[in-house]
Parts: C-alpha cells; sequence; structure tokens
C-alpha cells in the first residue's frame, strides 16, 4: 500500500491555487489521496483492534478458568488490551 501512495503523490496536483466558485484555496489531489488513505488505514487498524477484543475476549475466558477473576481482569487483561485507535473525526479535527 505505501508503494501505490508513491507512485501517485508525484504525479497528483498540489493544490493550493485560488478557486474563484468556492472563494478559498482549492485542495490538491495529494491532500485528497493522502486522506484517502489515512483513512484507509485507521479503517484497517479499527478491524485488527476489533479482531484483537475478540481474542482477548477469548483468552480471558479461558484464563478465568484456572485463575480467579479478579486476577485476571486486574493483572492480566491491562497490559494486553491496544491501546485506542485514532478516529476518522479526530483526524479531521487535526
Amino acid at each position: 500500500e505505501i508503494n501505490s501512495i508513491h507512485q501517485i503523490l508525484p504525479n497528483a496536483d498540489a493544490g493550493g491555487e485560488w478557486d474563484d466558485n468556492i472563494e478559498d484555496f482549492s485542495v490538491g489531489e495529494k491532500a485528497q489521496t493522502i486522506r484517502t488513505w489515512i483513512f484507509s488505514l485507521i479503517s484497517k487498524c479499527n478491524r485488527y483492534e476489533e479482531e484483537h477484543q475478540g481474542l482477548l475476549n477469548e483468552a480471558a475466558t479461558t484464563l478465568q478458568h484456572a485463575l480467579p477473576h479478579d486476577m485476571v481482569m486486574n493483572n492480566v487483561l491491562p497490559f494486553l488490551k491496544l491501546p485506542h485507535a485514532i478516529d476518522e473525526v479526530t483526524l479531521v479535527s487535526v
């Protein structure tokens, strides 16, 4: 995927020219391409995070059969959780 972005960006319009229709500077293809690529990555990260959470829940169930519940919840699971991914709303507001 990174190779495709390297192939697209050199030929994409950077934008930044004044657009009388919107009375603002135009957003170029580069910005839109990068934004689309980043949203794609965020979507994949969120999907992988959901898969990880499912596996984590399965492992927690198995561990709870062998260890006390509070030990699993307080001492094991916090170390296995992933930090939450950036969502698209956060990215757009940056």
